[in-house]
């Protein structure tokens, strides 16, 4: 099983263009889309975090049903479901603007160690963040490391980051305890301050990560483990919007390790160059899949013909 652990939240898409334009509401959140796409994907994935019991974090919860997910590590309160309002650059890039005073997913309690059977959690976005949620996500990932593949994606939204070097410090401090590390190049840069991507991914491998992923947008996705760099271009599509795009990079990368037997720090140590070739051109269809729909809607397994 795979442990997916973060927020779920409401991102409200624009619909229509002009400066206030109609606001159509889409299910999101950074880990809520990793697992929807790696159960979507075929991968027994089980979603960790507190969700609203209002309509929205029905709907949430619907939604994971729908796609394959497992909802037993999932809180529930009455608190309000977090929202996301959408800005779309004429690239189809996503900007954000985010309503989180008090809402459900801040409020996530330990759940203790993972169930036997997990062999992975994925953690990122705003909830390593916002506190108090983000201190217990971290205990997730300090008290896991040691037993099952820990996967991060920072995934950076810098406007609710208060205090960057601070945040960076602390990003810093859970690399000993990552075992894969996914990363945009562009939080690449913003994480290290500025640099060389290449560079940077080579400091943080030896901080703790057996392999760190970047993805580069339009450039494709690429890989470095150990001395290797493998690259893989983009999957060609007609872009609606990018929301999501990460995201299902991540769920697909932790689907692709799941077929194939590889949900462990040595065994994606292991990996080949090949290996990885094919696990980034999977992972990058996936996502060309999600760019081509509106709001973040990774495909299901059936719709791939890359493996």
């Amino acid at each position: 099983m795979i442990v997916v652990a973060g927020e779920a939240l409401v991102d409200l898409v624009p619909v229509t263009d002009g400066e206030l334009a109609d606001l159509a509401p889409r299910l999101g959140g950074g880990p809520y889309n990793v697992a929807v796409a790696a159960a979507r994907l075929g991968a027994p994935a089980s979603f960790l975090s507190r969700v609203s019991t209002d309509l929205f974090g029905e709907a949430l919860i619907a939604r994971l049903h729908a796609s394959g997910a497992r909802t037993d590590l999932v809180q529930r309160g009455p608190e309000p479901t977090t929202l996301a309002v959408v800005g779309l650059a004429e690239d189809g890039s996503a900007r954000y603007s985010f309503y989180t005073d008090g809402t459900a997913d801040r409020l996530v309690t330990d759940p203790g160690p993972l169930p036997e059977g997990a062999k992975a959690v994925s953690l990122g976005t705003l909830s390593l963040v916002l506190e108090p949620g983000a201190t217990t996500y971290e205990q997730v990932l300090r008290r896991e490391s040691g037993r099952v593949l820990t996967v991060l994606d920072p995934n950076i939204r810098a406007a609710l980051i208060r205090d960057p070097d601070a945040y960076r410090a602390r990003f810093r401090s859970w690399l000993p305890d990552v075992g894969l590390l996914k990363v945009s190049v562009e939080d690449a840069k913003w994480l290290a301050d500025g640099g060389d991507v290449i560079e940077i991914a080579r400091g943080w491998l030896k901080q703790g990560p057996v392999a760190v992923v970047l993805t580069k947008g339009g450039d494709g996705l690429a890989v470095l483990a150990g001395n290797d760099l493998v690259e893989v271009p983009p999957t060609k599509v007609d872009v609606v919007d990018t929301i999501g795009a990460g995201d299902t990079v991540q769920g697909a990368l932790l689907a692709w390790l799941h077929e194939h037997d590889a949900l462990a720090v040595e065994k994606v140590r292991a990996l080949t160059t090949d290996e990885w070739s094919e696990a980034l051109t999977f992972a990058a269809a996936a996502a060309a899949i999600t760019c081509s729909r509106a709001g973040a809607e990774p495909p299901f397994a059936s719709e791939l013909t890359v493996r």
